[in-house]
């Protein structure tokens, strides 16, 4: 089909009146008994399947070291999908993907395991007809990363045949540096040619942080105001009202920042700050992210420009909660950061001199995930000041969740015979504007991959800049004392409200 002058790029293939489905495939998922599959991946298969958007011979092999049969594991995903599933059960959707369940038990060293996982794979080629298209999902600590990639290629599971395709899907973390990431790239890249490795950040499937785009480049009235011009600073927030859960074994010793900061925050700013792409593809996407990252500067002070915190004991939800020392299973002397905030800028000629403020943290105040860009105060305003005493600056907000939307904020003339003016919000929210429902991030995120599409997956050269911001950080704070303290169900330590307050500005309440 010739290519359309003027056609819309931002849509999601050539006809984007037809939906995206995808071609005969099977996924297997090592670690399918933990949460994430329990909770995430197993309901995004069903709803994929119930949209009409997976062949109908698709199939899931569960890889785990639980004594199940293909029966326990069918049960357990029908529970998961009765429990978490976005869209509603239909019987006949089950029917047909139970058809392609299958279950494999082992650990990832046991090379009887891997060889049961090919027949297994061979026989579902047969009875389904999956055309040798499979996608492997290492939902697994990344310590396992380089066993289970080895095993695959040991095991010949990891060479397509015949004009078929395999694919690696990895969760985050991407390493704990910049010299273990490369380590494990290395690793997964002797197994798998770079287009094949489909690195997962889920914050990129979400359809608020895909609207980033839609919002800066197909409007007139935003991409003249997104520079230093106009712009006086961006926030950048994701807090969480929870604490660490049962996840003592994998938090403790990664903390906030590298969990948080080093990948969804650092690819908001990248989105927010990045140039117009020539296209939306995955390269010309990379390239203009990339080029951002490349251009961040740390502060010139790590102690005043940088905060990293613990929660202690405090009132959440009108519950008492622990401190993070008190948490089952953490050591005492833990210096892991549950909060981080940070300075940073841009070095290039839209952005010079605008501060982008990232922060993150456990047991905040509430939840929430957005993107805030403050605008300069008017330059000259003839109302004098008992007529703007409650005017602050214009702001675009965008909220990635929950309440997914974007908030305008500005000044307003208050009804009445006097000029007073008070500032006021103009809301969207996808709930209101659309009757279609968003998808689960995953369910974007595990389609594009059946289908190869890798716009929304962090290539390689993102993931190093971003251990190139974090490790100078991480760096300066394992050598300089302990994390500064914050009681539970507040907004994070004084010491982040300082680091604002020396640049005369202060921080966004959600």
């Amino acid at each position: 089909m010739t290519a359309v002058h003027g056609a819309n790029p931002l849509r999601d293939a050539a006809d984007r009146r037809l939906p995206r489905i995808a071609g005969p495939s099977g996924l297997v998922i090592f670690g399918v008994t933990g949460d994430l599959s329990r909770k995430k991946l197993m309901p995004a298969v069903y709803d994929l399947a119930n949209r009409g958007l997976l062949p109908p011979g698709f199939s899931l092999i569960g890889f785990a070291r639980r004594e199940w049969q293909d029966e326990d594991f069918a049960q357990v995903v029908h529970d998961a999908v009765k429990q978490h599933a976005r869209t509603p059960f239909r019987e006949e959707v089950w029917q047909q993907l139970i058809q392609g369940m299958r279950f494999v038990q082992g650990n990832f060293d046991d090379d009887t395991a891997f060889e049961t996982l090919k027949a297994t794979m061979e026989e579902l080629d047969k009875a389904q007809g999956t055309g040798g298209n499979f996608a492997f999902y290492l939902s697994v600590p990344p310590k396992f990363f380089p066993t289970v990639v080895k095993q695959l290629k040991n095991h010949g599971l990891a060479d397509p045949k015949d004009g078929s395709w395999r694919r690696a899907v990895i969760e985050k973390p991407f390493g704990h540096d910049l010299k273990s990431a490369q380590e494990l790239n290395q690793v997964v890249h002797e197994v798998f040619p770079p287009e094949a490795v489909f690195r997962i950040d889920h914050y990129l499937g979400k359809e608020t942080v895909q609207n980033i785009l839609a919002l800066r480049f197909a409007n007139t009235m935003f991409e003249p105001l997104w520079n230093r011009s106009y712009v006086d600073h961006v926030q950048i927030t994701m807090a969480e009202d929870i604490g660490i859960g049962g996840r003592a074994g994998y938090y403790d010793g990664i903390g906030a920042a590298r969990d948080v900061i080093q990948n969804h925050l650092l690819q908001l700013l990248a989105l927010t700050a990045m140039e117009e792409p020539s296209s939306f593809d995955a390269d010309a996407l990379v390239a203009e992210k990339t080029k951002v990252l490349g251009a961040v500067r740390l502060p010139a002070d790590l102690g005043k420009e940088t905060v990293r915190a613990q929660y202690t004991a405090g009132w959440q939800g009108g519950e008492q909660a622990v401190g993070y020392l008190q948490e089952d299973g953490i050591d005492p002397k833990s210096t892991t950061d549950t909060y981080a905030a940070i300075k940073l800028e841009v070095d290039n000629r839209r952005w010079a001199g605008v501060p982008f403020y990232l922060r993150t943290g456990k047991r905040l105040g509430r939840r929430v995930t957005e993107i805030a860009l403050v605008f300069q105060r008017a330059p000259h305003s003839p109302f004098d000041h008992t007529a703007t005493e409650e005017l602050g600056q214009n702001a675009l907000v965008i909220r990635v969740q929950p309440d997914e939307g974007v908030t305008v904020r500005f000044g307003s003339k208050v009804p009445g015979t006097s000029m007073e003016v008070r500032d006021v919000s103009m809301d969207f929210a996808y709930g209101e504007s659309f009757t279609e429902s968003s998808p689960e991030a995953y369910e974007r995120l595990i389609l594009d991959v059946l289908l190869g599409d890798a716009n929304l997956f962090p290539r390689l050269e993102e993931v190093e800049q971003s251990w190139r911001i974090l490790d100078p950080i991480e760096e300066y704070w394992d050598r300089h004392g302990k994390p500064a303290r914050y009681p539970a169900g507040t907004w994070g330590p004084t010491e982040a409200d300082e680091m604002l307050a020396r640049d005369g500005r202060s921080w966004r309440r959600p």
